[in-house]
């Protein structure tokens, strides 16, 4: 029979405490004497509770808990990353004695260049950003002086100037392989829909249908592109429909910056009696849930979240342990997967 998991009643049981007191010890949360977090800590260890699995205690007795500031413009559930790369993320580093706070970034505090109120730098070991694209707001961050690692960056970041290590998503390839595919399968006419500064990885997929359209003798009909501000997106509902009913003629495919503008583009072809695949093919981009529910479902490219906040981790991590090192720009690898939404191209298993 395979062994249950442990629980925080089981370490409280172990130690004769409460579960309040376990619990608090082991969040580092509340007035708890230090005698009895290191009980508590070592107890988790020895019984192998959840972080703690494969950490030897002198690896969380030995120092104080640091603290780890994840600033972000949206909630990790709203982010395209989704709550895997935080999770990911938050492991990594609680296996290694620090706690993770979260920093909502918003337009003010952007538009004055000033950080988020809760936001003590002195009290912060390093700094995690996910989706915080304005350049402006990038030199002040990076300028604080604490080890920094961007997921994603503003799209006209220069690698010289940008004083801190970037995490990203293989973005080129995937969608220069999509692209091609979708030729190889007989599309002669490709437009691209999404804002291409909006940030890095969008301009990454952007240059990779650039390159494979280059590659294979195919212009880019910019008419057939829609690259408008991305927050026209979100913030106007029923743009795109507008946008879409205004194409005097429309390419053979898409090949979309994400999943969101993709299913939008789906349901805006729609409303003018186009449909997919039969009159024109889509794919995305993200494996979001929804490229899998939509009809027909959605070609897309697989983002290894979890994976992408481990390493975001482990790469902050070395730079709280050795500032002096080079800066680090490092790819996670994506996998496009074939769907019903561009028939021609094999299904992916």
């Amino acid at each position: 029979m395979a062994k249950e998991k442990v629980t925080i009643q089981d370490i409280a049981d172990a130690l004769g405490i409460s579960r309040n007191t376990a619990s608090k010890a082991l969040n580092d949360s509340g007035n708890i004497p230090e005698e009895t977090r290191n009980r508590v800590i070592r107890k988790a260890i020895e019984l192998k509770y959840k972080q703690f699995a494969y950490v030897e205690s002198e690896q969380i007795l030995s120092k104080t808990p640091g603290n780890i500031a994840l600033l972000t413009e949206n909630l990790p559930n709203t982010s395209h990353f989704g709550s895997l790369l935080i999770s990911g993320l938050e492991k990594r580093i609680s296996a290694e004695g620090y706690n993770l706070s979260i920093h909502i970034v918003r337009a003010v505090d952007q538009n004055s260049l000033t950080l988020p109120n809760n936001f003590d730098v002195s009290k912060v070991d390093g700094i995690i950003c996910i989706e915080l694209f304005n350049l402006e707001y990038t030199r002040l961050i990076t300028k604080l002086g604490i080890p920094t690692i961007f997921i994603d960056c503003a799209a006209n970041i220069c690698y010289p100037d940008f004083h801190a290590d970037l995490l990203l998503m293989e973005n080129e390839h995937s969608i220069y392989h999509l692209t091609k595919k979708l030729i190889d399968s007989g599309c002669q006419s490709i437009g691209f829909a999404g804002d291409y500064n909006h940030c890095k990885s969008f301009n990454e997929r952007w240059m990779g249908y650039n390159r494979a359209m280059l590659e294979s003798g195919l212009q880019v009909d910019l008419s057939h592109c829609i690259t408008d501000d991305d927050k026209l997106f979100f913030s106007k509902p029923g743009w795109l429909k507008e946008r879409v009913s205004a194409l005097e003629t429309f390419p053979s495919a898409y090949v979309c910056a994400n999943d969101f503008i993709a299913v939008d583009l789906i349901m805006a072809f729609r409303s003018r009696d186009v449909t997919v695949p039969q009159d024109i093919v889509v794919c995305g981009f993200d494996n979001a849930p929804e490229s899998r529910i939509i009809e027909p479902p959605l070609t897309t490219v697989h983002i290894y979240s979890n994976e992408m906040g481990i390493k975001a981790a482990e790469m902050l991590l070395s730079r709280i342990d050795n500032p002096e090192q080079p800066y680090q720009v490092s790819h996670i690898v994506t996998t496009p997967i074939m769907r019903e939404s561009t028939p021609g191209i094999l299904p992916t298993n």
